[in-house]
């Protein structure tokens, strides 16, 4: 799902889109329904290339086309079972006081942040604690995208953007859940996942469900400003209920 820097009440119905783009770049589209009693930021850590840049990612604004899942969905009409089986350097000393840039996207506000050092440059309603990243290894040397969300019950809006993917071989998904503050083995999942693989580029979705056209006859791609292709199918992957907590990847078949 995703990791929040303040307790979240409930967090459903989450939706991630992805492919890869031009040279070593991937698209992420994300979305989900959320209810929250303060302010507080969505944090997505991402395995970027390193060393990760300011500009590293390209936010994409999607406010004009909410129905982006929606639509999606409705190139997979015959419902499909799925199992459910399934890298923070320093920060230049010359940066390290500056505060991060803070974009608007839609109707959200978005920072890239290049690496956990450098989260100390967000306003701290927007942070997660240090030793929250110290308990999942493997991230250290992640970058991360940060939407700042409101208060109260809402479905967002699909929330885009590119980043220079550090391993060209494998699509990521942003799936380890921090809701609490805390690291736990398991989560609780309601997830959908979508992928647009490149016609020569052989991912492993033999057990992902295919789109039974182009997204061209199911989603209207001129409203997704280059992130969906016309002419390539798309595949889903559902995982439900309680499974191990940890991000997921799509590879190149072996």
């Amino acid at each position: 799902m995703c990791c929040f820097s303040r307790p979240v009440i409930s967090v459903s119905a989450t939706r991630i889109f992805t492919r890869p783009g031009e040279g070593q770049r991937q698209f992420l589209v994300y979305s989900m329904s959320i209810e929250a009693r303060g302010e507080l930021a969505m944090i997505l850590p991402l395995p970027a290339q390193v060393p990760a840049g300011e500009a590293g990612v390209q936010f994409i604004d999607l406010k004009e086309y909410p129905e982006f899942f929606s639509d999606m969905e409705h190139g997979f009409p015959v419902p499909v079972t799925q199992d459910h089986s399934s890298h923070f350097g320093p920060v230049p000393a010359s940066a390290a006081a500056r505060p991060l840039p803070v974009l608007a996207v839609g109707s959200f506000e978005a920072s890239f942040v290049p690496a956990v050092s450098a989260f100390s440059r967000l306003d701290e309603r927007f942070r997660l604690d240090p030793g929250v990243w110290q308990k999942l290894p493997g991230y250290e040397d992640y970058s991360f995208a940060v939407f700042k969300l409101k208060s109260g019950a809402m479905t967002v809006h699909p929330m885009a953007f590119s980043f220079p993917r550090r391993d060209p071989q494998k699509l990521f998904f942003p799936t380890v859940h921090i809701h609490d503050g805390k690291v736990h083995q398991s989560a609780e999942f309601d997830h959908v996942l979508y992928c647009q693989p490149r016609a020569d580029e052989h991912l492993a979705v033999r057990k992902w469900a295919e789109s039974y056209s182009h997204p061209a006859n199911f989603m209207r791609v001129n409203k997704a400003k280059g992130i969906v292709l016309r002419d390539q199918h798309c595949y889903k992957r559902e995982m439900k209920g309680r499974l191990p907590n940890r991000d997921t990847w799509l590879a190149v078949e072996a």
